[in-house]
C-alpha cells in the first residue's frame, strides 16, 4: 500500500459466524462468570442501595422480557419501538427484542408526538413500549412493567439479518432509519483495542443516560460482551458525582461526552476520586483542546477520543495503542479500511495532507444494511466500494485523521447529528415565516448552538419562533437562538449559503477576549 495516498487498508477482522444473535453475543459471559456483577445503577449519589445485576441475573431478566414480548404477540422481524427513559428497562428490552429476532427501534424520550408517529408508521411497529409518564396520545403502547413471561431461547438468527433500527436526522427534512444487522455487534470488537483499551477486569463508568445509544453500545453492550462490569448513575446531574462514584466503585475507565468533562472541570470539585482510573473516553463531538489539557494536567490520565456516526458507530479513534495526537480525531481502527476521497465522482483517494471525504469500505461488517425503506438515500451515500460519511478530514503520514467538519452541513447537538433541513422544515410550518436556515453556530471557543435565521412577512418574536420549534422538534433539535433577518444568503441557484451565516454571526478567534475564560 502506498503511503502517499489517504488510504488505510490493513485487512478485515475475523468474520462473524454465519449464525449469530446480537443478544446471545452480548450476554455470553453469563455462562463463564454467572455471579460477576455486570451492571450497577446508582440512583442517589452514594446514599441508598444501588441496583446490581449479576451476569446470570441480567441474562435471566432479558430472556424473561423476551418471553413477555412473545406473549404480547411480537414475532421475529416485528419492529418494537422503545420509548423508555433512564431505566434498566431500556437495555433489557432492547436485548430482549433482539433475542427473539424482533427488531428494537430505540428512540429519544424527547421526540414529539409527530416525530414518533412518523417512526411508528414508517416501521409499521408491532408494539410501542413506554411507561405511562412517557406515553403519547394517539399512539398505542404497552408499559414495559407489564411485559412478563417465562425464559425463552435465543432465536437462530443470521449474521446479516436485521437486528435494530436507529433513527437519525435526515437531510431530506425527515428522520432516516439506520438499519443494522446482528453482525454489527460482532464488528464492535474492533473498538475493544482500537478505542476502549478495555478488558474483563475493567469497571466502566459511563456518564450517559441508559437510553442513549452511546451508553447502550460503549457503556453496556461492549463491556458485557468483554465480560467487564459497568456502572451507571441515574440520579441528579451534579458534575461532582463522577469522581465520587469512581472512587466508591473502583471505576477504571470513564466514558462521557466532551460537555460532561467541561462541566466537571469547571465545577472545581476534587478529581482525586479518579485515582484508579486508567483513562477516559470521549465521543459525540470534538473535544476542545483546553478541556483535554486541563483534564490531563489535573488527573494525569489520557483521554481517548473517537469519531463515528450512527451508520457505522466509531471507527476512527485514539487508544492506548494509538496515542492521541493534537488536532487529530485519531487513526482508523485495526480491521477498518478507510480512505479520503475527492468531493465528486472519483474513488481514487486524495494525496495525504489534502482534504477529502472520509469514506469506509462498504464491506465493513459494522456498516449499516442501509436506510430503512429509503433505497435512494442509501445509494446516495455509496460510491463504488465506499460508504461516504460526509465528514471532511485530512490524513497525515502516520494515518491520523484531522476532522475538518461536515461536508453536508450537518449539525451536532449534545452528541446527536441533526440535519439542518429537518429543523428548517419544522420552522417553515410557522405561518409567518417566509424562509429559514439552521446552522451550528459557534458562540464561544468551546460551545456551539443550533441557531435559526428566519425571514418573515408578518411580525413575529424570537420567543414565538422558539415556542413553535418546541412544539415540532425534540429538545436537542430545537434552535437555542433565533435571528430575524431581511434576507437569507443564497447562491445564484437559490441554494442557502449557511456558511456565510456562520462567518457573519459566529464566534471567531478575534472574539476570544469577549468570552468567559
Amino acid at each position: 500500500m502506498s503511503d502517499s495516498i489517504s488510504l488505510i487498508d490493513e485487512g478485515f477482522p475475523p468474520p462473524c459466524p454465519a449464525r449469530f444473535n446480537l443478544a446471545a453475543h452480548v450476554l455470553a459471559a453469563a455462562a463463564h462468570v454467572p455471579d460477576k456483577i455486570a451492571l450497577t445503577v446508582v440512583r442517589s449519589g452514594n446514599d441508598g442501595t444501588p441496583e446490581q445485576l449479576t451476569y446470570a441475573a441480567l441474562r435471566h431478566r432479558v430472556l424473561c422480557a423476551a418471553g413477555g414480548l412473545t406473549n404480547a404477540g411480537v414475532s421475529a422481524g416485528d419492529r418494537v419501538i422503545l420509548r423508555i427513559g433512564h431505566s434498566t428497562d431500556f437495555p433489557i428490552f432492547f436485548l430482549a427484542a433482539a433475542a427473539i429476532g424482533a427488531v428494537p427501534v430505540p428512540t429519544s424520550t424527547l421526540l414529539s408526538a409527530a416525530e414518533l408517529d412518523h417512526i411508528a408508521t414508517e416501521t409499521e411497529a408491532r408494539l410501542v413500549l413506554a411507561p405511562p409518564n412517557l406515553a403519547l396520545p394517539d399512539l398505542p403502547y404497552r408499559d414495559p412493567g407489564t411485559i412478563t413471561g417465562d425464559v425463552v431461547a435465543f432465536a437462530d438468527t443470521g449474521a446479516d439479518d436485521l437486528a435494530y433500527i436507529v433513527y437519525t436526522s435526515g437531510s431530506s427534512g425527515r428522520p432516516k432509519g439506520v438499519a443494522h444487522a446482528h453482525r454489527a455487534a460482532h464488528a464492535r470488537r474492533m473498538m475493544w483495542d482500537g478505542w476502549y483499551g478495555m478488558g474483563a477486569g475493567d469497571v466502566m463508568l459511563h456518564a450517559g443516560a441508559l437510553n442513549w445509544t452511546y451508553t447502550l453500545g460503549a457503556g453496556l453492550m461492549d463491556p458485557w460482551a468483554i465480560g467487564a462490569s459497568t456502572l451507571i448513575y441515574a440520579g441528579p446531574r451534579d458534575p461532582g458525582i463522577w469522581p465520587a462514584l469512581a472512587a466508591s466503585y473502583g471505576a477504571t475507565i470513564f466514558a462521557a461526552a466532551p460537555g460532561v468533562y467541561r462541566q466537571l472541570l469547571k465545577s472545581g470539585v476534587s478529581l482525586d476520586g479518579f485515582a484508579n482510573l486508567r483513562h477516559g473516553l470521549s465521543a459525540g463531538e470534538t473535544m476542545a483542546a483546553p478541556v483535554r489539557a486541563d483534564w490531563t494536567s489535573r488527573t494525569g490520565k489520557p483521554i481517548y477520543e473517537a469519531l463515528g456516526m450512527t451508520e457505522i458507530s466509531t471507527f476512527i479513534s485514539s487508544s492506548p495503542a494509538a496515542p492521541p495526537k493534537p488536532g487529530h480525531a485519531g487513526r482508523p481502527q485495526a480491521g477498518r479500511r478507510v480512505a479520503l476521497l475527492p468531493p465528486k465522482g472519483s474513488t481514487v483517494p486524495v494525496p495525504r495532507g489534502s482534504p477529502g471525504i472520509i469514506a469506509v469500505d462498504r464491506r465493513d461488517p459494522g456498516l449499516m444494511i442501509g436506510y430503512w425503506r429509503a433505497e435512494a438515500d442509501t445509494a446516495a451515500v455509496m460510491r463504488g466500494d465506499w460508504f461516504l460519511t460526509g465528514d471532511i478530514g485530512v490524513m497525515d503520514a502516520e494515518g491520523y485523521i484531522a476532522f475538518q467538519g461536515r461536508g453536508d452541513d450537518q449539525m451536532n447537538a449534545l452528541g446527536y447529528r441533526v440535519a439542518p433541513e429537518e429543523v428548517e422544515a419544522a420552522l417553515m410550518r410557522h405561518p409567518a415565516l417566509t424562509g429559514a436556515a439552521a446552522v451550528e453556530l459557534p458562540v464561544r471557543a468551546d460551545l456551539s448552538l443550533i441557531t435559526a435565521f428566519v425571514t418573515v412577512d408578518t411580525p413575529v418574536t424570537e420567543d414565538e419562533v422558539l415556542a413553535h420549534a418546541a412544539r415540532h422538534l425534540a429538545d436537542y433539535k430545537q434552535p437555542k437562538r433565533v435571528h430575524i433577518l431581511a434576507d437569507l444568503p443564497r447562491n445564484p441557484n437559490g441554494k442557502l449559503r449557511r456558511k456565510d451565516l456562520i462567518a457573519t454571526y459566529g464566534f471567531t478567534s478575534k472574539d476570544q477576549d469577549k468570552t468567559d475564560p
